[in-house]
């Protein structure tokens, strides 16, 4: 054994066993206490995320939830917009069909009095040409004694019709 503590070696090896223990007993705390915060801002972190990860999931729940209702709501109003186009398309088409009756009767009316127009208008002529041929034919075939003798009791008539 005297060997042992005659080499340097040994010395070397002593020695540094001496400043490992020494360091282990003086700096345990300090490593220990180092270490530890270490572990409790570990925790920290990790409690802070599981945190931040549950109002995560939360607002994403809400958004997700605001999304099917605004879904809905569109919808809806997708809904309520094709019924109201629906209700304008009917009443377009009730004022369209009484705008066309009511423009169908103007016509008949229109026509019927040109019509009517147009029948009297032949009756005038009928008349014009009645009475122009009449006039010919009387013309023609009535002398003057004859004329004086109508022409005188057409006056006579006339004067008994304003008498009476």
């Amino acid at each position: 054994m005297s060997e042992f503590f005659s080499d340097t070696h040994s010395w070397v090896l002593i020695s540094f066993l001496l400043f490992v223990v020494l360091a282990y007993k003086m700096g345990r705390g300090s490593v220990t206490s180092a270490l530890d915060s270490h572990i409790e801002t570990a925790r920290k972190d990790v409690e802070e995320a599981e945190n931040l990860r549950v109002e995560a999931q939360e607002l994403l729940s809400e958004y997700q939830r605001m999304k099917r209702e605004t879904a809905s709501e569109a919808e809806d109003v997708i809904k309520t917009a094709e019924e109201h186009a629906q209700k304008i398309r009917e009443k377009a088409s009730k004022e369209l069909d009484a705008e066309l009756a009511r423009r169908e009767e103007q016509l008949k009316e229109r026509l019927s009095l040109m019509e009517a127009q147009a029948i009297e208008e032949m009756r005038a002529y009928a008349a014009d040409l009645a009475i122009k041929a009449t006039r010919e034919i009387i013309v023609d075939n009535i002398d003057s004694k004859k004329a004086k003798s109508l022409n005188d009791q057409a006056i006579s008539d006339v004067e008994k019709s304003f008498a009476a």
